[in-house]
């Protein structure tokens, strides 16, 4: 037998904990599941979202303009927001 050591939020631990109290698992027999899928599929055994190039143009945008490298765009009124939008 091996041991695994991971630090994880406490919120996270203590929600997973419950969910597979209920499923009548303990956190080493669900660790222990789904390491069994990854070496079956040889993947993470369900699907990742992977953003599409407009929301990872979003990503940037935001960044940039947390980062003060551009401006955030303003509005005046809702109907200037909306034609922007094309709403």
């Amino acid at each position: 037998m091996a041991t695994i050591n991971i630090r994880i939020n406490e919120d996270l631990k203590k929600q997973s904990e419950e969910i597979f109290e209920e499923l009548g698992l303990g956190m080493t027999a669900a660790m222990t599941i789904f390491l069994k899928a990854v070496v079956r599929t040889k993947s993470i055994p369900f699907s990742l979202e992977i953003p599409n190039d407009e929301t990872l143009k979003a990503f940037k945008e935001v960044d940039d303009i947390s980062s003060g490298k551009a401006k955030a765009k303003k509005y005046s009124n809702a109907a200037d927001l909306r034609k922007d939008l094309k709403v």
